[in-house]
């Protein structure tokens, strides 16, 4: 099953939205942690990370603890929430995902997003497996 999980990960850092962010990820079963480093061209008007970043952090990080436990299709989030607490200017933004609930047609997934120790953001999201192969066409491989 971790070949699956380093798949996964393979495949999200291909993607070329990625070359923009220069994320880490790193996955487990269920489990996602997401990081990007902070820097002044993700800043807003007033000098601070978009909400934009907050929101790929943790949809990415949520996403993949979803497709973690889907080894045949790529997972599409249906609708997802964030709730933005603080602003960052510095550091390294960190997103950790969880599954919090599965069904044959649904998965519920939140991620939690810090700065260094302090949580900055929290998210939530379903998630279904689309009719999407995992292939190496998507960088899974």
């Amino acid at each position: 099953m971790c070949d699956h999980y380093r798949k996964l990960e393979r495949m999200y850092l291909s993607a070329p939205v990625n070359r923009i962010y220069s994320p880490k990820i790193q996955i487990d079963e269920g489990r996602a942690v997401v990081e990007i480093k902070v820097g002044e061209q993700f800043f807003h008007a007033a000098n601070a990370v978009h909400g934009a970043v907050y929101f790929k952090a943790l949809d990415d990080a949520a996403f993949f603890a979803a497709n973690s436990l889907v080894t045949d299709t790529f997972v599409l989030t249906v609708s997802f929430n964030v709730y933005f607490t603080r602003p960052v200017r510095e550091g390294t933004l960190r997103a950790e995902g969880r599954v919090v609930s599965r069904s044959k047609s649904l998965i519920i997934a939140e991620a939690v997003l810090f700065n260094g120790d302090v949580e900055v953001a929290r998210g939530s999201g379903s998630f279904v497996p689309s009719k999407i192969e995992l292939s190496e066409k998507l960088g899974y491989c």
